[in-house]
């Protein structure tokens, strides 16, 4: 008879999840009179900016912002101070060209165009920065 009944009760399963949810969005939420360490000192000013969208056009547009940044075009936002890294530049110039070898046949009328317009641009203040 004892076997029947052990047999009989099974196990209970008891679904917790929620329960901890809710605790750690308790531990995480302010007390009264407290503030989170990250609103500490920060005004309205310092708030991120959302970020671009991830997509083409704008992975081009980063990849050739760095290269102005290389050939010295851009200044550097720390120092204020323009520094050429040429043999950089050139590297960062030629992944672009490598690009548009990989992605001959994938790109949209305008990517293609923008692709060509940054190649040409790049390689021109290239030839101007070395002569």
């Amino acid at each position: 008879m004892g076997n029947k009944e052990e047999e009989e009760k099974g196990f209970v399963v008891r679904d917790r999840r929620f329960a901890a949810q809710k605790e750690e969005a308790e531990e995480a939420a302010p007390k009264k009179g407290e503030q989170r360490e990250e609103s500490k000192g920060e005004d309205a000013s310092q708030k991120e900016t959302p970020l671009p969208e991830i997509n083409f056009t704008n992975f081009l547009l980063s990849i050739s912002t760095s290269a102005l940044f290389q050939l010295g075009e851009i200044p550097d936002p720390t120092t204020k101070q323009s520094v050429k890294e040429l043999p950089l530049a050139k590297q960062t110039i030629d992944l672009i060209g490598m690009l548009k070898e990989k992605t001959k046949g994938n790109l949209t009328p305008e990517e293609e165009k923008l692709m060509e317009y940054i190649l040409y641009d790049l390689r021109m203040r290239y030839v101007k920065a070395t002569s």
